[in-house]
C-alpha cells in the first residue's frame, strides 16, 4: 500500500449528504475482484448519461476537477452496503483523500486498508473547505498527515484528529498484510518452535 504523508492536489466539492456506496460504484461494476479499472465506474450514474455520454454538469467531468485527488463531501459519506469496491474505485480514479463531517463505519475503515485518508471535520470547517474547493483550478489543498493539518489555497490551516494507530499505518503504508509482515521474524520463530516441539504435526 502506498504511504500517505503529504498530499497536495485539486479538491473537488461534492456537497451531497448520504452519498452511499452504490452511488460511488454502482452494482453493475461489482463483477470483478480486481482493484484496478474501477475508476471508470466511479459515480457512473452521475458522471454519465444513459447513452454513455458524459454529464458535463457533474463535478468530476468539469475540466478543473478531472484530476482531483481530494473530495470534499457532505455528511455520512460511504453509507449503504459494505462493498470494498467503493474505495477501490475512488483510488483507481486518483482520489487519495475524502473530507466530510462523518463517514459510515465500514467505508471509513476500508479506506485505511486501501491507502485513502478519510478526514472528519466540523460542519464549520467543511463549509470553509467547500468554499476552497469551489475555486476550480485554484482549488488546491495540502493535506499533511504528519502535522494533521489541511492548508487551503490562501494559506489558512485546519487541524484534524485521527486515531494514532490508523495514522501510523497510513504514514508507513501498512495494510493488514503489511502489519502481519512486520511480525514475520516473530512468526518464523514461533513456527520453528512449534515444529520442533510437535514434529508429528
Amino acid at each position: 500500500m502506498e504511504k500517505f504523508v503529504k498530499l497536495t492536489g485539486v479538491a473537488a466539492p461534492l456537497p451531497v449528504v448520504n452519498i452511499d456506496t452504490d452511488m460511488i460504484i454502482p452494482k453493475d461494476y461489482l463483477k470483478t475482484i480486481k482493484r484496478t479499472g474501477l475508476g471508470a465506474g466511479l459515480f457512473a450514474e452521475a458522471r454519465f448519461h444513459e447513452d454513455g455520454s458524459e454529464n458535463p454538469d457533474f463535478i468530476l467531468n468539469k475540466p478543473a476537477y478531472r484530476n482531483a485527488q481530494i473530495l470534499v463531501a457532505g455528511d455520512n459519506f460511504g453509507c449503504g452496503s459494505s462493498r470494498e469496491h467503493a474505495p477501490w474505485a475512488l483510488l483507481d480514479f486518483g482520489i487519495r483523500c475524502v473530507i466530510s463531517t462523518s463517514f459510515a463505519d465500514i467505508f471509513y475503515n476500508n479506506c485505511f486498508k486501501n491507502g485513502i485518508l478519510p478526514i472528519v471535520v466540523s460542519p464549520e470547517n467543511l463549509e470553509k473547505l467547500l468554499d476552497d474547493a469551489g475555486r476550480g483550478s485554484n482549488a488546491v489543498l495540502t493535506v499533511d498527515l504528519e502535522s494533521q493539518e489541511i492548508t487551503g489555497p490562501d494559506g489558512g490551516k485546519i487541524t484534524f484528529e485521527l486515531d494514532a494507530f490508523k495514522r501510523h499505518c497510513m504514514l508507513n503504508g501498512l495494510d493488514d498484510i503489511g502489519l502481519t509482515l512486520e511480525k514475520a521474524s516473530s512468526i518464523n520463530v514461533f513456527e520453528k518452535s512449534l515444529a520442533d516441539s510437535r514434529p508429528w504435526a
